[in-house]
């Protein structure tokens, strides 16, 4: 069967994809990517040798009317393009990774009678599966929603590379505890800014690495230095996975991917959400991984010694201890669950 592989611009829609296509194509599936074609897609696609068309499409909400007009023409104009890839190609079914992009390859596979299967990564659907969902014939989540028509709770589909070690090696006990610190690729101004200062009371009980994001190196590192706080402090560690398997905790934002990885890791987090992310999805995001057990919420308004506070408690009642024990979250036959519904499904 041929699918339609649908996801962009953001490496929290376009890694799912990838580790679906890559079991779909272990499956003898072939597939025909839709996105803008953009670093994230070409970084996370390059393995796939399967051909991609591009689309030119922006963001609908939180526009002004004159570029909603625009993303209107768009749509429209998307859509009958896609209709011709859709017969071009011979597509058997489309699976969407939320993101506006979704929204006219999934018109377009309605009108063409063409199974739609939707993913959401997040504790709150997007407004584009949201709209998909109304005639898709399977969504996928992430995390478990409820009031979802014809949904099934898969968890997130996660590269390989994610995965609980903890069996596989032999700990040598340390007398400080490990704690990577990351705010993306991008870096996070709060935690760069913030994480040196709640850190120094307890500093003489950690080791520190941190991903501050581009341009923020030398920024970063005078914070730790002027107090006296050793930390292996970088613009990008390329392997995360390895940084969260060395860490006895993370300290990061609640993107539904990332908390995904670090939890399958058998590592929980400090979590503090990107206060303006849409529907505040990312604090919905931390809430869910909080009630799991997994990890202890903070917000950018509280004050700075609530987060000294949450750190100390994590390392003085050993939570990260806990959280390596922790079996409710994993996320790594979350690909295998999909494709194996999918298939269910077209074969009836």
């Amino acid at each position: 069967m041929k699918f339609l592989i649908v996801a962009a611009k953001t490496g929290g829609h376009v890694f799912p994809a990838a580790t679906v296509s890559k079991k779909l194509i272990n499956k003898d599936h072939q597939i025909i990517l839709i996105g803008t074609g953009n670093k994230i897609e070409i970084n996370a696609y390059e393995d796939l040798n399967s051909k991609q068309y591009k689309l030119n499409i922006d963001g609908f909400r939180g526009k002004n009317v004159f570029i909603k007009i625009k993303v209107l023409f768009q749509i429209i104009t998307n859509i009958f393009y896609l209709i011709k890839v859709i017969k071009k190609e011979r597509i058997d079914a489309m699976i969407g990774f939320g993101g506006f992009i979704s929204v006219p390859a999934g018109i377009a596979c309605f009108i063409k009678g063409i199974p739609v299967f939707t993913h959401e990564q997040n504790s709150v659907m997007g407004s584009a599966n949201k709209l998909l969902s109304k005639f898709a014939v399977i969504n996928f989540l992430g995390f478990e929603i409820s009031n979802i028509n014809n949904s099934i709770f898969s968890g997130n589909p996660i590269r390989d590379t994610f995965r609980d070690y903890s069996k596989d090696i032999t700990e040598e006990l340390e007398d400080k505890i490990k704690v990577y610190i990351t705010g993306g690729s991008q870096g996070s101004k709060y935690i760069n800014l913030n994480m040196p200062h709640a850190l120094e009371p307890l500093s003489e009980y950690l080791l520190i690495k941190h991903q501050c994001g581009l341009d923020n190196l030398e920024q970063v590192k005078s914070e730790y230095e002027s107090r006296n706080i050793e930390a292996e402090v970088l613009e990008f560690f390329n392997k995360p996975e390895e940084q969260i398997k060395w860490s006895d905790f993370v300290v990061s934002r609640a993107g539904a991917l990332s908390l995904s990885e670090i939890t399958s890791m058998k590592k929980g987090a400090l979590m503090i959400p990107l206060p303006n992310s849409i529907d505040n999805h990312q604090y919905e995001n931390a809430k869910k991984i909080e009630d799991m057990g997994m990890g202890i919420l903070h917000e950018e308004d509280e004050d700075i010694s609530y987060l000294t506070d949450k750190l100390n408690e994590i390392i003085k009642d050993k939570k990260y201890i806990n959280w390596k024990k922790n079996e409710l979250t994993n996320h790594l036959n979350a690909a295998n669950e999909i494709v194996k519904h999918i298939e269910e499904y077209l074969n009836k």
